[in-house]
């Protein structure tokens, strides 16, 4: 699949609420990003474009703990696009971005069978206190020195969701 991964423009904002909430079926996770955005929280927001056309996002959040951590959440793929790689590439591209910027860790909450592929593991997490620790809990280190066991205190804007 070939399109363009930009960071967001200010002007992208009501298309990825769009993408997001199509990509999820629900308003939630497109609440969410708009949320994460207006607390100061999104410390990345990428998009994947193709033909002009918003396709993908992902969105990377700052943690309250641990110290140089982020969470990544949502990802969004357009219902027409998915199973295309998109997602993929966006992660990639995420995890890229997160380690340029001097982070130590990246936790996610989704399927295992998909984001082991990336890295993320549910050992990684395992020494991690968090809310969501369970099955779908996983962690992908960056450095060989990634931040020491610490509560995982994800931003405001998550609260409520399930």
């Amino acid at each position: 699949m070939n399109c363009l991964i930009r960071k967001e423009r200010s002007d992208d904002t009501a298309s990825i609420q769009n993408l997001v909430a199509a990509a999820f079926g629900q308003p939630e996770e497109a609440e969410l990003v708009g949320k994460l955005r207006r607390d100061g929280d999104l410390c990345l927001s990428l998009i994947a474009e193709q033909g002009g056309q918003i396709i993908g996002h992902i969105a990377l959040s700052r943690l309250k703990s641990p110290a140089k951590a982020v969470a990544l959440a949502p990802v969004s793929v357009h219902p027409e696009q998915q199973g295309l790689g998109i997602g993929g590439k966006l992660i990639n591209e995420a995890i890229s971005h997160a380690l340029e910027d001097g982070e130590t860790l990246i936790f996610v909450l989704g399927d295992p069978g998909y984001y082991t592929r990336f890295g993320f593991t549910t050992g990684a997490a395992e020494p991690f206190d968090c809310i969501y620790a369970g099955p779908y809990f996983m962690a992908k280190p960056l450095t060989a020195s990634a931040t020491a066991p610490a509560p995982v205190i994800y931003p405001d804007a998550f609260e409520g969701l399930e």
